[in-house]
């Protein structure tokens, strides 16, 4: 038998629109503020030197698929730490 399981994103969209009108702030403002208190957790119990370097070779891999065109490093970057963080998010919570 099939059971339907609601999108995780659901539930993320009704707590940014509560979190919106209880402040007043944007949307936009309210997506700011959850990412960096995801970032602050996930960076607070993993050590510094792992992290860097899990997002060094993640940043790596991404350079490697782009062909390592000069220019997009600091994308590469952020977008790295932003795959470690999520990834490392959703050790924490299993």
């Amino acid at each position: 038998m099939v059971t339907k399981r609601e999108s995780p994103g659901v539930k993320t969209v009704k707590r940014k629109a509560k979190k919106a009108e209880t402040t007043g702030l944007t949307n936009g403002q309210v997506m700011v503020e959850l990412e960096s208190e995801a970032k602050t957790a996930a960076t607070a119990s993993i050590d510094p030197e792992v992290r860097r370097q899990l997002v060094a070779a993640e940043a790596y891999l991404r350079a490697e698929r782009r062909g390592f065109a000069a220019g997009q490093e600091v994308e590469d970057w952020i977008a790295a730490e932003s795959v470690v963080d999520s990834r490392f998010n959703k050790m924490q919570v299993a």
